[in-house]
This record gives structure tokens, C-alpha cells and sequence, in this order.
């Protein structure tokens, strides 16, 4: 049971519990790190279990209900608390913005959303707006009908169909680390940041990236059986790719890195189709 593989499937699971507790302390710039430490186990585990020979349905079962706290709960927990953010941000014109630091700030408007939703006591929170963070949760929600699709989808043993959990938190990542970065009165002065973190473009995205999740859509799997170029170069090519959007774009690249994720699975799943299709004619 307590094998290196296991035990790295559990070091996930606790990088996603870290996260949502530095999210609902207000620390959602540190909480993507531990995001990408689960990454990094979760990338490991399955590698580590083929080459120790420690395949079996335990593992199997462990790296889902790891996937569930770190790629599904803790995503809903830190985009809940962007979308507070940007509720808030919209009720106020910058003068308020600006506190000492950016944590400082987050947990400030945290405390103020907690107080009107759980204690009603009155502030700066619309009566109504003040529920619309919890549309965050629909990721979880289906994160969970995600890993549950995938410990049975026959189809999904090399591949996957619909988008993965790690990829879709990834995604959302972006939006904590933009915070961070932009912070400051000249926020107001960026329409593209700003229009980014109005909650009538951040529901929508969220609602449909958790409907990817339980697509149909073709993707490719990032975990190596071998580290040789014949068999992954998709995978090299996409891990190229990344490294030079993440040094010429920095934390603009997360979310297009996972829509380049996208669009080579689609590219991909053509230039099968079109070669299968060539082999039956």
C-alpha cells in the first residue's frame, strides 16, 4: 500500500489541501504553486508505477481521489475568491483597491463577502451578487463526473477523451496569478485585465470549461511511457512550445498553453482520422 508511487499520489493530495487553505486565507497568488506541485506529483506517480512494476487498481483509485481535492476542489475554492474580487471590483471605482499588498487586499474583500453572505452584516456586496461566487463550485461538480467517466471509459487507457482535470486547473490558474501581478490602481487603466475579471466573462468560462470536461473531445496524454523522441512528439512539441510562450509571455502564457493543449489534440485527432480514413479507401 505505502509503495513510492502511492506515496506520490498522496503528496498530490496534500499539495491540493495546501492550496485550499492558502486560497480561503486570502493567499490566491500562492496558491497556484501548490497547484503546480501537484502537478509535478501527478505527472510522476503513473511513471514511477510502470517502471517500479507497482500497477494495480489501488493506485488507479488513489490518483483519482487525489485528482478531486487538487484539480477539483481547490480550483472551485480559488476561482470562488477571484470571482469575489471581481465583484467587488466592479463596485468600486480604485480609490479602495489599494490597501498595503495584494493579500492584504484579498483577504480584506474575502472578509467582507463572508460577513454578508454568513452573517448579514451589511457592505459593499450587492444581496444578490454576493451568492454569485459559489458558480465557481459547477468545477468541482464536474470534475467529479469527469474522474468517475475516466476510471471506466475503456477508451481512455493512452488518451483522453474530454479535457482533463490537471489541464482545466491549469487553465484557471492564470486568473489568481494576473491578480497578483496587475495589481494596483493602474488596473483600472488596462481594459484587457479588467474586462477579464468582470463576472459576465469569467461565469461564462467557467461554465464552459467544466462542460469540457466531459466532452468528447480527443486529447492527448502528457504522461511518458519512455522519455524517446519517436512515440512523443507530440509531447515534445507541445513541452517546446511551452517553455517559449512561458519565457516571452510569463503568467499570460497558463491559459494559452492549455488552448494550445487544445488545438493540437484537435489537430491531432484530424490527421488520424484523415490517415485511418485513407487506409479504408
Amino acid at each position: 500500500m505505502f509503495n513510492i508511487p502511492n506515496i506520490v499520489t498522496a503528496s498530490n493530495l496534500l499539495s491540493g489541501i495546501i492550496s485550499i487553505i492558502l486560497s480561503l486565507s486570502g493567499r490566491i497568488d500562492l496558491a497556484p504553486f501548490a497547484i503546480y506541485l501537484g502537478a509535478i506529483f501527478d505527472f510522476f506517480d503513473g511513471f514511477l508505477a510502470r517502471k517500479l512494476k507497482k500497477t494495480g487498481e489501488l493506485g488507479k483509485q488513489l490518483d483519482s481521489l487525489a485528482d478531486m481535492v487538487t484539480f477539483g476542489v481547490a480550483p472551485g475554492v480559488f476561482m470562488l475568491v477571484v470571482l469575489v474580487i471581481s465583484i467587488d471590483l466592479i463596485s468600486n471605482t480604485g480609490s479602495e483597491i489599494i490597501i498595503k499588498n495584494f493579500p492584504e487586499y484579498v483577504n480584506y474583500v474575502l472578509t467582507n463577502w463572508k460577513n454578508a453572505v454568513f452573517y448579514n452584516v451589511p457592505n459593499d456586496f450587492d444581496s444578490i451578487l454576493k451568492y454569485l461566487p459559489f458558480i465557481a463550485l459547477f468545477i468541482p461538480f464536474m470534475s467529479l463526473f469527469r474522474l468517475a467517466k475516466f476510471n471506466i471509459d475503456m477508451r481512455q487507457t493512452e488518451s483522453f477523451i474530454g479535457l482533463n482535470t490537471p489541464a482545466n486547473t491549469i487553465f484557471f490558474t492564470t486568473f489568481p496569478l494576473v491578480l497578483s501581478v496587475e495589481y494596483g490602481i493602474d488596473f483600472y487603466n488596462d481594459n484587457l485585465v479588467f474586462y477579464m475579471f468582470q463576472p459576465s466573462f469569467l461565469v461564462p468560462l467557467i461554465g464552459c470549461m467544466s462542460m469540457m470536461l466531459v466532452s468528447e473531445l480527443p486529447m492527448f496524454s502528457l504522461k511518458f511511457k519512455h522519455f524517446k523522441w519517436k512515440g512523443n512528439q507530440l509531447r515534445y512539441i507541445f513541452l517546446i512550445s511551452c517553455g517559449l510562450l512561458i519565457s516571452f509571455l510569463l503568467v499570460w502564457s497558463i491559459a494559452l498553453i492549455v488552448l494550445l493543449y487544445m488545438i493540437l489534440s484537435l489537430i491531432e485527432n484530424k490527421f488520424l482520422n484523415n490517415i485511418q480514413n485513407e487506409v479504408q479507401s
